[in-house]
């Protein structure tokens, strides 16, 4: 088979691809492709790896006939068209905590900047000045900090400020209490409340139609005089034109931003003022930052393409870290399950039953469900199946899905099950590193992990069966690597799972059929 290919089209850390190319897939960097360039290329590739520059719209997305993972390295995703990829079944994933303690280091950065005059020295200085008197700072210590969104940069920061000295006072309508008070963070409910208090405000909130243009004229008056206002989050959640006349004004004593409305922002309001520090959104721009958002992005774009779960993908529902441990080693568990199923009914099932049991009993199963769909549809190759579009394929194959939830596993403690139009087959994982077993099949009780390829008996039981199966794969130089023998007594009913190395072709088939006798099924596995 051959390896599945990923385009990189914009600067990703090596340690990145070469972890893509560590899993076996096929990796192209393309750097400064046009958007004509693009949709010309991706018809080529099942995965796509970008940064911010690259656009993936619509239209590059229906020309993408084999895509089925766009990875961003790093956290904002707004230049790639959410529901055109998900009407496509293609994953959009991102790698948001990798440049956490790069963006909070960042705005201590600019805090200490601003505070100190760190800029207007250093250039004074490099103008063969010395100007001492000139640039008097204000301590950090024993000043108060208003947060406003408290996160996991938000609370990076607290933890930074609270080295500091700093006095720590917060709004987040998201944030416990239990939250706020680990973070040493007096926490308000008020805005207008808090903004009196502040002598610095540092906001690391998202892009909503409540954050933008959060603070304008009337906030700014209500600050302290002389407060310094920090942003390393999105533009927009400070009123540019507004703060640049309480910067003029010297209301505001000083504004450190990384981010812009538009970028690369070469002019604004701000840049005639000496005491705005502006850097080129420089809050993700380290060694360390990049390197994970490389090396986490090469991870969930592997896993998207392998069928796995995708923790970071934005166009499915987000499951908690503790449901993702719980039922992410089943998916593939799923996937093996749903083409076991393809391969012994020819038919697409138009009923599908999935039960879990044990502790995977109160978790969200639609993961599981699309695990199981795409081994049945991928394997027949009617479909490509992801979680972002496993639903809607079931719908359009007109599959009915049910899903049940057990607390008793049977002796297990876990276990799932599937019934396809009456063809039934259940597994249970005692673990990731071990793989899935099959505990039953057809009503079969039976203990096995199945290979690469298997032969699959259900005939008449009578003794010798088995001693005919073993001569004839013999004398073909197939080796049996293993083999579990299942029985129903009260039907006199037998079946054979036989794990197989070597050339399985049509004339072993026949020659299996014909020299077993009572033979009811035989089935041939390729996994």
């Amino acid at each position: 088979m051959a390896a599945k290919k990923v385009l990189v089209t914009e600067k990703v850390a090596d340690a990145g691809l070469e972890a893509l190319r560590d899993r076996g897939l096929e990796v192209d960097v393309r750097l400064d492709m046009t958007p004509e360039e693009l949709i010309a290329t991706i018809p080529d590739y099942d995965a796509l790896v970008i940064r911010s520059a690259t656009k993936v719209s619509r239209d590059v997305i229906e020309a993408a006939e084999k895509l089925r993972v766009i990875g961003r390295a790093g956290v904002v995703v707004d230049s790639v068209d959410l529901d055109a990829a998900t009407e496509r079944g293609i994953i959009v994933c991102n790698a948001p905590t990798s440049n956490l303690v790069s963006a909070a280091e960042h705005t201590m950065a600019l805090m200490l900047a601003c505070a100190r005059n760190i800029a207007q020295a250093n250039a004074s200085m490099h103008e063969g000045k010395w100007e001492r008197n000139r640039f008097v700072g204000t301590e950090l210590y024993e000043k108060t900090l208003a947060i406003f969104g408290l996160g996991r940069i938000g609370g990076l920061v607290a933890e930074r400020a609270k080295a500091f000295g700093m006095k720590l006072i917060g709004y987040d309508p998201y944030c416990s209490p239990g939250r706020a008070e680990q973070l040493g963070v007096t926490l308000y409910d008020d805005v207008e409340a808090i903004l009196p208090l502040a002598d610095f405000v540092t906001v690391h909130l998202p892009k909503t139609k409540e954050t933008i243009g959060m603070f304008g004229p009337d906030q700014f008056a209500r600050m302290k005089d002389g407060v310094i206002l920090i942003n390393t989050a999105r533009a927009g959640i400070y009123n540019v034109d507004s703060l640049a006349d309480f910067l003029a004004a010297g209301k505001i004593g000083a504004v450190g931003l990384d981010v812009f409305q538009d970028e690369p922002c070469a002019e604004s309001p701000l840049h005639e003022f000496e005491n705005a520090i502006l850097t080129p959104h420089l809050s993700a721009s380290t060694v360390e930052a990049q390197r994970r958002a490389g090396v986490q992005t090469a991870e969930y774009v592997a896993a998207g393409l392998d069928g796995s779960i995708v923790p970071t993908a934005l166009n499915m529902a987000p499951l908690p870290p503790e449901v993702m441990d719980a039922v992410g080693p089943y998916v593939p568990a799923c996937q093996m399950m749903g083409s076991i199923l393809a391969q012994m009914d020819g038919e697409i099932p138009q009923y599908l039953k999935l039960t879990a049991a044990g502790s995977l009993s109160t978790v969200d199963l639609s993961i599981l469900v699309a695990g199981t769909l795409k081994g049945l549809l991928s394997y027949k190759r009617v479909a490509m199946v992801t979680p972002v579009n496993a639903e809607s394929m079931a719908k359009r194959h007109g599959i009915k899905v049910e899903t049940l939830s057990h607390a008793d596993a049977e002796g297990y403690a876990s276990a799932v099950s599937i019934v396809a139009d009456g063809t039934e087959i259940a597994c249970t994982l005692a673990d990731e590193a071990h793989g899935a077993r099959l505990v039953s099949l057809l009503g079969y009780k039976l203990d096995i992990a199945p290979a690469g390829q298997s032969l699959v008996f259900e005939y008449e039981d009578a003794p010798g069966r088995v001693g005919v199966i073993g001569t004839i794969l013999g004398e073909q130089g197939i080796n049996i690597t293993t083999m579990q023998i299942c029985t129903k007594p009260d039907e006199q009913r037998a079946l054979v799972y036989v794990n197989v190395e070597g050339a399985v072709d049509d004339t072993v088939l026949a020659e299996l059929r014909e020299g077993v006798s009572g033979l009811a099924n035989l089935w041939y596995i390729r996994l």
